[in-house]
């Protein structure tokens, strides 16, 4: 970031747009001091002399170019006595706010162009506008969060399910830098015990054993790589599970998603190959976010456009955390499976044999024993028509996306890319420390190893971290936050 950290900064806190609210928030050693210069309290006591963490009516004005002077400082035109709106004013001195320095919310009407002149005023009054996450990134710089929980600030704001805002409040809770601290706090110790060895190798003191030191570092492993092994169920509660319907032309894949959706957001046709690229759009059943994807119908053809959709089709089944087979139970199931490209032991979740208002029931019962047999997964008999089977397919599809209970005795799910690589970096590092313990290797090469792994895991929580990294992290913050 460009300013300094200890400049008053002010930014708007509230998303852009017109509300009924709007909040300018000043944080730095000087806010009660600028505040004070565009705040007169409807108490007429001075805004200095307020306790912390209490609310007061007040009028915004613009501040005197010379305090006492009577001019107003104004480029935009408000009212010739420098009023600009009436609001409350919260303070909250430091270290007991967001930033852990003092704060100073002004909560006025939601104007655009009212914010607009507060942000102005604040300016005039001796502040500087604030850079994109300089508020969440001064609470990280001053012990108040750390780095992993000023991140799951950002995924609390975005989060887009019930299921994906409790893990993000899990994580700002602190849970997932608590834990992996604690895997890094038992790095440092068996680094010092092993350094220690080595300033004393002269007296033939060895502070910890060869067989503790490969115990501890491969329970240590054994917990990152559970941690890791969480990513996919983390990217699942932070994005939505992706469900991906297939299938050959005409079976119904369109109308399926439509009334999935309860809405038309597919084009649904008699014409074989209507949908010629990846359509998906999310929906939330029982607060967890999924993502249903329409594709291409899979056929031979000639048709370059229909080709290139059948290639993103292919493309989406590779990404998706479900499978939909889609076939028509009205005719043979063998062409239906074959058209996928897929024969004995695919990977398919689920199978909907849609159309079975069009086929008695014993023929319906060959076909499903038949597609059961192929193993290719649940099959759930469906009429996107009568509407028959399509809570079934809901409740089927939650289940395959649904993940345990996540009370805090759940453990860590990392939901983040840069968290999961990190770990990946410090679980390389602690196999090559394992290698080289079981070659007995010269300690000094598993020193090395010892601490890529503990700076790794560094990296999540922000104890060892550079200013590049932190300006990308904050660099997605919105200006207020």
């Amino acid at each position: 970031m460009n300013g300094a950290l200890d400049d008053t900064i002010c930014g708007v806190a509230t998303p852009v747009g017109e509300g009924g609210i709007g909040i300018v928030r000043l944080s730095g050693r000087d806010a009660v001091a600028v505040a004070e210069r565009i705040v007169r309290l409807r108490s007429n006591r001075s805004l200095g002399s307020v306790a912390s963490h209490t609310v007061h009516l007040a009028d915004l004005v613009f501040p005197d170019k010379e305090l006492g002077s009577g001019e107003p400082v104004c480029n935009s035109g408000p009212v010739e006595s420098g009023m600009i709106d009436e609001g409350l004013v919260v303070i909250m001195r430091g270290p007991r706010s967001f930033t852990a320095e003092d704060v100073v919310e002004l909560h006025c009407h939601g104007s655009r162009m009212i914010l607009g002149l507060v942000c102005e005023a604040c300016v005039a009054g001796g502040a500087r506008m604030a850079e994109p996450g300089e508020f969440t990134k001064r609470a990280f710089l001053n012990g108040r969060l750390d780095l992993s929980q000023a991140e799951a600030v950002l995924e609390t704001i975005r989060a887009k399910s019930e299921a994906g805002l409790k893990m993000a409040q899990r994580h700002l809770r602190g849970e997932l830098g608590r834990q992996v601290g604690e895997f890094r706090s038992r790095l440092v110790k068996l680094l010092a015990k092993v350094e220690a060895g080595i300033d004393f190798v002269e007296e033939d003191i060895a502070f910890v054993g060869q067989e503790e030191m490969i115990g501890s570092l491969e329970e240590i492993l054994r917990g990152l790589q559970r941690m890791r092994d969480s990513w996919n169920r983390g990217r699942r509660l932070r994005e939505g599970a992706r469900v991906v319907i297939v299938g050959r032309p005409n079976v119904g894949k369109s109308s399926l998603l439509n009334s999935l959706l309860g809405e038309e957001r597919a084009i649904v046709t008699d014409v074989p190959g209507t949908t010629r690229d990846v359509i998906a759009e999310s929906v939330v059943w029982d607060g967890l976010m999924v993502t249903l994807v329409d594709t291409a119908g899979l056929r031979e053809t000639e048709d370059v456009v229909e080709q290139e959709g059948m290639k993103r089709t292919r493309s989406a089944m590779g990404e998706g955390d479900v499978v939909v087979l889609v076939v028509d139970a009205s005719e043979e199931i063998e062409r239906d499976i074959e058209s996928t490209g897929v024969m004995e032991g695919c990977q398919m979740n689920l199978v909907v044999m849609n159309k079975s208002d069009l086929v008695d029931d014993g023929t319906l019962a060959r076909r499903v024993k038949l597609a059961e047999a192929r193993g290719c997964g649940r099959v759930i008999v469906t009429s996107v028509r009568t509407g028959v089977g399509l809570d079934v397919l809901r409740e089927e599809i939650r289940g395959c996306v649904s993940q345990p209970s996540f009370e805090p005795n759940g453990g860590a799910v990392v939901t983040n890319v840069r968290h999961r690589q990190a770990l990946e970096r410090a679980e390389a590092s602690i196999e090559e420390a394992l290698k080289s313990l079981q070659k007995r290797v010269e300690p000094e090469f598993v020193i090395v190893d010892l601490r890529e792994a503990a700076d790794a895991l560094g990296e999540v929580t922000g104890a060892i971290t550079s200013e590049e990294i932190l300006d990308q992290i904050f660099s997605e913050f919105c200006i207020g936050k």
